[in-house]
């Protein structure tokens, strides 16, 4: 994690967490004092992890934890008095946000620190297999339709349309969905 969000309202706070994070490595930090900083920053960039240190002066912070997990795939750590942990915990833990108590140790900090970052890689590598399948299935999604077309307008069987396009893809050295665009391009003004 390189690119850190600060959410934090006091001077000293910052200083501290700043300290804390620059003692350890050298991570690219931003920070907002409020929720609607936070927000505006969070269009603008792309953040590994978000550090709210509650409460902030236009809301506590836990809905702004919920709002970024919602929104985002980045870590969420959310500094709270010690008092609080538990009930904050329940609010926002099945969100995938991680609570830790003030005042905070540096080593309680960092192994929670290493803990986001463990789940914000784990949430990365689920969402660009994610995105691999999606990008499978409209290329599935795709060539069956200009299978479909080949069926009504040439009358082929399925399996004469599934050689046709695999026939044609290694022909011309096309990916079989560049030949079912083709196909469904030959045949849009009839589909349409």
């Amino acid at each position: 994690m390189e690119n850190i969000l600060l959410v934090v309202n006091s001077d000293k706070a910052k200083e501290n967490i700043v300290q804390m994070l620059k003692s350890n490595a050298s991570y690219k930090i931003s920070v907002s004092r409020n929720c609607c900083e936070a927000s505006r920053a969070l269009v603008d960039n792309i953040f590994d992890l978000v550090i709210i240190n509650t409460p902030l002066p236009d809301e506590f912070g836990s809905e702004l934890a919920l709002n970024i997990t919602e929104s985002t795939s980045c870590g969420v750590l959310l500094i709270v008095k010690n008092d609080l942990v538990d009930e904050i915990s329940q609010i926002v833990e099945n969100a995938g946000v991680f609570v830790i108590g003030k005042p905070i140790s540096k080593a309680m900090f960092f192994q929670t620190l290493k803990l986001v970052s463990a789940f914000h890689n784990r949430i990365s590598n689920l969402k660009n297999e994610n995105d691999v399948l999606k990008n499978k299935i409209q290329e599935i999604k795709l060539v069956d339709r200009a299978k479909c077309v080949l069926i009504e307008y040439l009358n082929m069987s399925e399996n004469e349309a599934h050689k046709y396009i695999e026939k044609q893809a290694m022909n011309n050295r096309l990916t079989k969905v560049d030949v079912a665009n083709d196909i469904l391009k030959t045949y849009d003004s009839k589909v349409n």
